[in-house]
């Protein structure tokens, strides 16, 4: 009876920890890669800390599906003297809206979800949209529809000059003090900035789909996350706010001025994301660690699936990384800076051209990252997943740039 009984125990831990979907380590040797050429990944972050251009980070890289570099550089919190992380918890800001973006496509594989119908005949609030015309309001022509909120090309701006970024910025449409409902609220009472599908340009359109999941799926939208999305990963680190007991992991984060200079921008002992907002931000709102990002990203990367856990379809994936705008739209582009030859899909920005604006980029490659300087790309190509972390504003591609080059060269290629 001991024996039978020890069995069983046995095999509940090896049933428990298989179910804890972990990622596989291996060397780099064994999944293509170059050890020695990884190295200057460490001479060049090392660098710039040196630098004092970022107070630490961390850098992880994946490939054939398999974690073979996972390093942690510097501090996460310089006044307090603590040295960065595995388990570091991150403001990953935007790159929220490729999570918010699978929960949508989840929804969409359920047919509860008409990408093409108008979204008012899910939110009401969006049946009497009206579009700037030469300054004055007018009703659309063109309806909006959950395609054009997943590609950046609903019209419902973050920002912009003028006047009209005036009437934004007094709307302050997210207020984590706010509710999803009473954000969406405001976002329709303003007039969008062209008519939906016709340009492209970033915004609050990720947020509206956050209560777009919340009104379908008739779940609070941060728990529809962590039972379809979240648990069946193991994420277990990603939420909307840094949990008491786990303050300790939070990093600081910085305002750098780009020449040398660091000063503390938030505070992980008294920062808003210690406490779970009533208005949880699809587009920015959630804090993660690299290794649950990276179990999201190589699940996109297999094809919707990790560890026998699927959470989308391939077909499904496919739509995600797949370029999905218009070409009257044009590219992505953020005021006067147009990244040539790159689209956006229902989730991600896929290259669809190899361009200036992206010369060390793959057709078919897709990423993004989060306000933070936090970065991720994707490449199918090379079959690699890259995650690259920090805690540095304004926004900057300079670990990205600096690495890429030499990550994408430590590829053995015959």
């Amino acid at each position: 009876m001991c024996f039978f009984k020890n069995f069983f125990l046995v095999v509940l831990f090896l049933l428990t920890f298989a179910c804890q979907s972990p990622l596989t380590k291996v060397t780099p040797q064994s999944v293509g890669m170059s050890l020695e050429k990884l190295k200057k990944v460490d001479v060049v972050v090392e660098d710039l800390i040196a630098q004092k251009r970022l107070a630490g980070a961390s850098v992880m890289i994946a490939r054939q599906g398999k974690v073979c570099f996972f390093e942690t550089y510097g501090e996460m919190d310089i006044e307090r003297k603590k040295p960065m992380r595995e388990d570091t918890i991150f403001r990953i800001y935007s790159m929220t809206k490729a999570i918010t973006s699978a929960a949508v496509m989840q929804l969409v594989e359920q047919g509860k979800i008409d990408l093409h119908v108008p979204v008012k005949n899910y939110i009401p609030e969006f049946a009497n949209l009206k579009v700037y015309n030469n300054g004055k309001p007018r009703i659309v022509k063109k309806e909006l529809t959950t395609a054009h909120l997943l590609t950046h090309t609903s019209a419902t701006l973050y920002g912009a000059p003028g006047e009209y970024g005036k009437i934004l910025k007094k709307a302050n449409v997210l207020n984590r003090d706010h509710t999803l409902k009473t954000m969406v609220e405001k976002i329709a009472s303003i007039p969008l900035a062209f008519e939906p599908g016709t340009d492209w340009a970033y915004g609050t359109s990720i947020d509206i789909l956050g209560y777009l999941v919340e009104v379908v799926s008739k779940q609070e939208f941060s728990a529809y996350l962590n039972e379809h999305i979240f648990t069946p990963l193991n994420m277990k680190d990603t939420d909307f706010y840094v949990p008491a007991e786990k303050v300790e992991r939070f990093a600081a984060n910085y305002h750098s001025d780009g020449k040398g200079k660091l000063s503390l921008k938030d505070d992980p002992a008294k920062s808003k994301f210690l406490t779970k907002p009533t208005l949880p931000s699809g587009g920015g709102g959630l804090v993660s660690t690299t290794p649950d990002y990276m179990k999201f990203l190589l699940c996109i990367h297999n094809k919707g699936v990790l560890n026998g856990k699927r959470i989308l379809q391939e077909e499904t994936v496919k739509l995600m990384i797949q370029n999905q705008v218009s070409k009257d739209a044009g590219y992505i582009k953020f005021g006067k800076e147009v990244r040539d030859g790159i689209g956006y899909g229902y989730g991600f920005a896929v290259a669809e051209k190899l361009s200036k604006f992206a010369p060390d980029r793959k057709v078919g490659d897709y990423g993004w990252g989060g306000m933070a300087s936090t970065h991720y790309w994707i490449s199918p190509e090379d079959d690699l997943v890259v995650i690259t972390m920090e805690q540095t504003v304004p926004y900057s591609f300079m670990l990205e740039t600096a690495l890429k080059t030499i990550i994408s060269e430590s590829i053995v290629r015959d």
